[in-house]
């Protein structure tokens, strides 16, 4: 199990009150986006079992306590749309979450039909951002979710891939068409996105979510019986998992980072690492060196 700071175990047991997390502008509109959000792929594909079920309800909770919204989704995640949509229409909170999702599919009405499924399975009349999953006929797609936010079907548009070998696809894109939102693989072992995304995104106005900020998970498992450097917890760092998400949140181009769980004292500590005074820039010098230690 990977390490959990004292506030967020006690914001995980109901002990005390978390502080509410940051939030960055979305470039296009000046809208306020909590830093912190929800990755579904895997952790929310799941059946109808009360139990599974619940669990993720407490985790959805965990986010909308902390003043948290983004959950992002995709019709590639298996039932994760549904399950999201279940548990938001429960719980009465659909006005409390910021909806992402993807289309990801080839044809143009076969791309409207798997994003009105998306809205269906989301219970929803609008969602609040829709993505090109992958850049997968990108202009075909691009040109229906344009039409859609005139529409009013949706607010946002973005494109989206998880590896750096299609960074090359994405900077072409970012730089000819106008897109409110890009979604990319950055973390404190794969940098690559440092390089001219970026830097292309702040300067085109365009709101960054980064995924697999851990690395699947790889981050925690070379480091699984590493103590968190002494010089990190002195600099109000509980956690590898903070520390990892401090890394990401040190560059400004981010708006939000989306790491997946299925449990709430983890997304709790997650969480913790968006709470408090922004990170300095130059953090990110001290948190490579504490890493590089380890």
């Amino acid at each position: 199990m990977r390490a959990r700071g004292i506030a967020a175990i006690c914001y995980a047991e109901g002990m005390t009150n978390p502080q509410r997390i940051r939030t960055r502008p979305i470039p296009t509109t000046g809208e306020a986006l909590p830093v912190i959000g929800l990755g579904t792929w895997q952790t929310f594909d799941i059946g109808r079992d009360a139990a599974a079920r619940a669990e993720r309800m407490n985790v959805l909770q965990t986010l909308f306590d902390a003043g948290a919204s983004m959950i992002d989704s995709s019709p590639m995640y298996g039932r994760s749309e549904a399950v999201v949509g279940d548990l938001l229409h429960a719980m009465h909170a659909r006005d409390r979450a910021f909806l992402a999702t993807k289309v990801w599919i080839r044809g143009e009405q076969a791309g409207i039909d798997q994003m009105n499924e998306s809205a269906r399975l989301f219970r929803t009349g609008t969602i609040d951002l829709m993505q090109i999953h992958n850049m997968v006929d990108w202009r075909t797609q691009l040109r229906t979710i344009r039409a859609w936010k005139e529409e009013g079907r949706l607010r946002y548009t973005g494109i989206t891939h998880y590896t750096a070998s299609a960074f090359d696809e994405l900077e072409a894109v970012m730089r000819t068409e106008a897109v409110d939102f890009v979604q990319l693989p950055y973390s404190i072992a794969l940098r690559e996105a440092e390089r001219i995304l970026l830097p292309l995104a702040a300067e085109r106005g365009i709101a960054v979510i980064v995924n697999r900020p851990f690395e699947g998970g790889g981050l925690f498992r070379q480091r699984r019986q590493a103590p968190l450097p002494a010089q990190v917890r002195e600099r109000g760092i509980d956690s590898w998992a903070q520390l990892f998400l401090a890394y990401v949140l040190a560059e400004p181009a981010v708006t939000c980072v989306i790491p997946g769980t299925a449990n709430a004292a983890h997304l709790a500590d997650n969480l913790a690492a968006g709470a408090g005074p922004p990170p300095d820039p130059r953090l990110r010098v001290e948190l490579l060196r504490a890493v590089d230690a380890v």
